[in-house]
């Protein structure tokens, strides 16, 4: 009988939705395994081969797990807040609700075609007010701890989307949503205080089992620098405060640089002899984002104008120095203001050529000054120029220079972070409304808990306004209320919250997700905390990751979640390439439809060829020619069938090679290496060809087999009886087992040199001593030939690989 996938697939899918064949509760008997994907982003364009990778490795695991005798909680959700659905809805004029329904029935219609075992009793939606409400509950903890607060900021503004972005969603200088400029904009945000957890964000890394890039990425973002804290007085009176990790070199600062937005800048408008050519560059400088004026301008030639007459002083020497305005100074990082030495920075070398600035070395080491750009690792160099740190080394100086600022009462030790607060307000109408209130008299007041879930009101029109301000600012029925404190007139915030509020916290939904009274019960956060695997793509490593684990650290100082860390394991896979290596675009032509993949060739086949298509960790190119092998195998397997013995057991042709394989399989699902656990499979099957098939080998086979290819094993469990003789279907069947002493090979192939050279290959019992492996050796004709009337006067063996014979003729 052929291989009918078009028949199988559905009726399989339609069995395990009906029985709740993947169902897990809360309280078992079982040992726990919590496997969770990061929940898709439900737009129009539904399910891509990107989403199939993660989701296919991690239906695997928890079949796996689910095998192996684990409760296995593998949920699905959606993600479904945010600019994506509002910019599809504003073009098309179809409400974001709609939209948002539509998308989520045609991804769980993908999900469910490719057999995923998520337990579909568990589904959250972001923008189900029952699970927003609890969005905005956590979000009011915040601000009752102080962790959540307003302020006037410069901001990234996106000219398209009309809307503030975080740091993070601008790359190269243009939203990573829609592509457009993205410019500097003053703007009161709402405001989360990560910050205060920058330290324990790092620490906490060192107990969890994530993979190194992972955790590499989440220190580099936070970026903990440790230096000291100094004043400079500005002729005009006021103090400058710049932090430097290097305040030895302090002698050597010449001048000073600040940001366009630094407050002194229209302080001291009045001072400037130059005002006009200020202004001008204040005003160029905010049509930048960050990026450009940074990592986008790190190779680039700096700008800059110098503040004509206002001066600073060096607090070493009591030297007046210029003081700079530059653009790749930033006021939100540090303290908007720094320091240069341009004798040891690269950057502050050039800075210097360019307007004339004064270069002194004051760290010898015989590097060029030019390329001399010291780190904290660089402590063998000695100081010079520098007064009372002459001839002290860096390790030695920088203490001595910290405890003298500290003295002079102009300094200190400071620990910084480039981690920066997450602006947490959209000028949006598709988002979570912030459940606070302005009132003129108490200022701003938190919505009584009572009251959450805030409804997102119903609006005609939800575009952006040109004004910078939200739509629902427009809803003047909505946005007017009564103070919850006073009870006097008041309105409500109509800034919506970022899509990366609903992801902060969603997999601790998971565990209760119809939970009323609580975002979860303590009994099921017990049970189920922490996550046991998570996997998600490195491009959320600074973002989700990071807001996740701050989220939840935040809920373990409350006594909410039992856990300091959300997630025990983190990996990642790599991305999938068109045909030929390159990217995936609408543009070349060369996108995936997995909807198209499974029509010409089962849902089986997609899983199984998305799993061999290359190391999980890595990006690989899509091939059509290896779909339709992946094919040829599982009619390799279907055809087989049709071939078995009655042996109910291993038949013993097969017993070392089924051995072997079902621990190689084990430990490739395991470390992620899909590709090689198939490989074994395919090699297996190969041998069941080779030596005869009896019904015990090919059980074992479908059991190894259900992960990856689900719905083709069932079918075959079932045709074949396995289902009734052992009580259910393959996947809730125990893997099956192996002996260790039969995973060893009997026998091994040696290599046989003589004098050096290759001559042979032999089989010999394993562990084999040098005696009988040259007996063994000497009775092959192609040694016999290099051997004969020849002395053998060295053997040199390298157990179970090679053997080497060295010889000379017989005297």
């Amino acid at each position: 009988m052929k291989y009918d996938f078009a028949r199988i697939e559905p009726k399989w899918q339609k069995k395990w939705l009906e029985e709740k064949t993947y169902h897990c509760e809360n309280h078992s008997n079982k040992p726990k395994f919590y496997g969770l994907v990061e929940f898709p982003y439900p737009s129009g364009q539904g399910l891509h081969v990107g989403h199939a990778r993660p989701y296919t490795a991690m239906d695997v695991v928890a079949r796996k797990k689910r095998m192996d005798g684990y409760n296995v909680l593998f949920p699905m959700g959606y993600d479904a807040f945010g600019l994506p659905t509002e910019n599809y809805a504003i073009k098309n004029h179809i409400h974001p609700a709609k939209v948002t329904h539509d998308n989520i029935a045609n991804f769980t219609k993908q999900l469910q075609m490719l057999g995923y075992s998520f337990d579909w009793d568990r589904v959250i939606n972001t923008t189900d007010p029952e699970y927003y409400k609890w969005t905005q509950w956590i979000f009011l903890q915040l601000y009752k701890h102080g962790l959540a607060y307003k302020t006037t900021m410069p901001v990234n503004w996106c000219t398209s989307c009309k809307c503030v972005l975080a740091n993070e969603e601008v790359v190269e200088g243009v939203c990573e949503r829609c592509g457009a400029p993205v410019i500097r904009k003053e703007k009161s945000q709402w405001m989360l205080k990560i910050t205060e957890y920058a330290q324990r964000l790092i620490d906490d890394l060192d107990g969890v089992d994530f993979i190194e890039r992972v955790k590499i990425q989440q220190k580099n973002w936070i970026g903990r620098s440790t230096g000291a804290e100094v004043t400079f007085q500005a002729t005009t009176g006021d103090e400058i405060v710049v932090f430097t990790t290097r305040p030895d070199t302090l002698f050597g600062a010449t001048y000073m640089v600040i940001s366009p937005e630094h407050p002194y800048v229209k302080q001291w408008a009045d001072k400037l002899e130059n005002l006009d050519e200020v202004s001008a560059y204040v005003a160029a400088a905010a049509r930048k984002s960050d990026f450009e004026r940074t990592e986008l301008a790190a190779d680039k030639e700096k700008t800059g104008v110098q503040l004509r007459g206002v001066r600073a002083v060096n607090p070493v020497n009591g030297r007046e120095i210029p003081i700079f305005l530059s653009d790749y100074v930033l006021a939100s990082y540090g303290t908007g203001a720094i320091m240069a030495v341009p004798a040891h920075d690269t950057r502050d070398w050039a800075f210097a050529k360019k307007f004339g600035c004064e270069i002194i070395e004051v760290v010898s080491g015989g590097e060029d000054v030019q390329k001399q750009a010291f780190t904290a690792k660089d402590d063998t160099g000695i100081l010079v120029n520098s007064g009372f740190l002459d001839g002290l080394t860096v390790r030695e100086a920088i203490p001595v220079i910290t405890r003298w600022l500290e003295e002079k009462g102009i300094g200190h030790e400071q620990v910084n972070y480039k981690l920066r607060d997450w602006v947490f307000s959209r000028q949006r109408y598709w988002g979570e409304p912030i459940p606070m209130v302005w009132c003129e008299t108490c200022g701003w007041q938190p919505l009584p808990e009572s009251e959450l879930p805030l409804l997102l009101p119903e609006v005609d029109s939800y575009e952006p306004t040109d004004t910078g301000e939200s739509p629902l600012s427009k809803m003047t029925d909505w946005v007017s209320t009564t103070c919850p404190h006073c009870g006097a007139p008041a309105k409500r915030e109509t800034d919506t919250m970022p899509q990366w509020a609903g992801s902060s916290w969603y997999f601790l939904r998971y565990m209760d997700p119809h939970n009323q009274e609580a975002l979860a019960s303590r009994e099921a956060l017990d049970y189920w905390s922490p996550v046991d695997w998570y996997n998600g793509g490195m491009e959320h490593t600074t973002l989700h990751l990071l807001y996740s684990r701050f989220w939840h650290k935040f809920l373990y100082d409350l006594g909410v979640v039992p856990t300091k860390e959300p997630y025990q394991k983190r990996t990642s896979h790599g991305m999938i390439l068109g045909e030929g290596g390159e990217k995936m675009s609408k543009s070349r032509g060369n996108v995936v439809n997995p909807n198209d993949v499974i029509a010409e060739f089962g849902a089986d086949t997609m899983r199984l060829y998305i799993m061999f298509i290359g190391d999980f960790e890595k990006a690989a190119a899509w091939s059509a020619n290896a779909v339709k092998g992946c094919k040829r195998f599982l009619d390799r397997v279907w055809n087989l069938s049709e071939q078995l013995t009655e042996q109910a057991g291993y038949s013993k042709a097969n017993e070392s090679g089924l051995h072997k394989t079902i621990k190689k399989v084990a430990d490739d699902i395991e470390a992620m290496k899909f590709n090689t656990a198939i490989a074994a499979l395919m090699a297996l099957v190969n041998d069941f060809y080779a030596n005869g098939c009896s019904r015990g080998d090919y059980a074992a086979l479908l059991l190894m087999l259900s992960p990856f290819a689900p719905h083709m094993t069932e079918e075959l469990w079932e045709d074949l009886g396995f289902a009734e003789a052992r009580g259910g279907m393959a996947c809730q069947q125990a893997w099956p087992a192996y002996d260790a002493s039969k995973t060893i090979a009997a026998e091994v192939n040696m290599a046989v040199q003589v004098g050096g050279k290759l001559r042979a290959t032999i089989t010999v019992p394993l562990d084999s001593e040098q005696d009988a492996v040259v007996a063994e050796a000497q009775k092959d004709p192609k040694v016999r030939k290099f051997t004969d009337g020849m002395e053998i006067v060295k053997v040199i063996l390298v157990k179970n690989k090679l053997v080497n014979l060295i010889v000379r003729p017989k005297r």
